[in-house]
């Protein structure tokens, strides 16, 4: 149900489309008004979850650990699963945001007859690398159709991204690779039971909605053609706030654009927020110094304690006439 559901959601959004630019011929709409709004609504719901996390308190160090802490100078401490300053963090989180160390070091478990066996999940693991840089990497290809002259690393990714120059215009990898691993973990959450149980909506819907977005690109580039002139024309004139639509673009392209748009405001209010979350996740980005350094809750009031030396004075006779041992005589 929620996986013909979300499929459902995301073809009716093509059809919009379709319908919008093909037969009502709503170019300004969705040209111009419709990637501004998402945008702006991107913009906004972005700056406004992380401004809510980051004003949440954080009391006490939280980060989640599976190595020796730093303690006594003879026992080995891991630096990056128990991350000691500063230094230590960035490079903790560097290796979970560049190549996703925790999610490498990820397991899963299946039961064989009575008898569970854990095992990795590095396809998984390397599903998700692929998915995200190929993603990256596309983006910053896009970066030609905002810029006049077009900037040289663009075009240096660019030359790389379609190294083989199979076909006309050239077959770029990362569109291959993207396909790829958004399929993979598309068909990881329906094949396997487990997976699927637990999945919502939520989970298929961003799938769906990037896969759309990727197939659509694909018939954009290499099936239906479309002016690219007109397609920079129209995205300068969004970055120098002078929206123009030329015609004769291509109808693939307003769907494409109208998917994308529809990705970009979704993206604050989703699952997919975990891109600027990463940053602001207290296990993540706090260092483990708990033993070398006192952290005090300040959300605790000020209460009057009772120290041992006070309990010791008041019990001290008792103490001694019951053996127990006693700091001052």
């Amino acid at each position: 149900m929620n996986l013909g559901f979300t499929l459902l959601v995301v073809a009716m959004l093509v059809l919009v489309a379709l319908l919008g630019v093909g037969l009502a011929g709503l170019y300004k709409i969705f040209g111009v008004v419709i990637p501004y709004a998402a945008f702006v609504t991107f913009l906004a719901g972005f700056v406004y979850r992380v401004l809510r996390w980051g004003k949440a308190p954080v009391p006490f160090r939280i980060p989640t650990t599976c190595g020796q802490q730093k303690s006594l100078p003879w026992i080995k401490a891991n630096r990056l699963d128990s991350p000691q300053n500063t230094a230590d963090l960035v490079g903790r989180m560097a290796l979970e945001i560049f190549l996703f160390r925790s999610l490498f070091r990820n397991t899963k478990v299946e039961l064989r007859g009575e008898r569970p066996l854990y095992g990795g999940a590095k396809w998984l693991w390397l599903a998700g690398l692929v998915f995200h840089w190929s993603f990256f990497f596309i983006l910053l290809r896009h970066l030609r159709f905002f810029f006049e002259p077009v900037p040289g690393l663009v075009n240096m990714l660019a030359a790389l991204d379609g190294f083989f120059e199979i076909g006309v215009p050239a077959l770029y990898l990362t569109d291959v690779a993207l396909l790829l691993g958004v399929s993979y973990l598309f068909l990881r959450r329906v094949l396997i039971p487990q997976v699927r149980y637990i999945s919502l909506p939520s989970d298929y819907f961003p799938l769906f909605l990037i896969l759309g977005v990727a197939v659509s690109g694909v018939l954009t580039r290499y099936f239906y053609k479309v002016d690219l002139l007109g397609v920079k024309e129209l995205c300068l004139g969004w970055i120098r706030f002078q929206p123009v639509v030329p015609g004769g673009i291509g109808l693939s392209f307003y769907v494409h654009l109208f998917l994308v748009s529809v990705l970009l405001a979704y993206l604050p209010l989703s699952k997919l927020m975990h891109m600027g979350g990463v940053f602001l996740s207290p296990t993540r980005n706090l260092a483990n110094n708990s033993r070398r350094r006192r952290h005090i809750n300040p959300w605790n009031s000020p209460v009057k304690v009772h120290t041992y030396e006070e309990y010791e004075d008041e019990f001290r006779e008792k103490m001694k006439a019951a053996g127990l041992p006693v700091e001052k005589e």
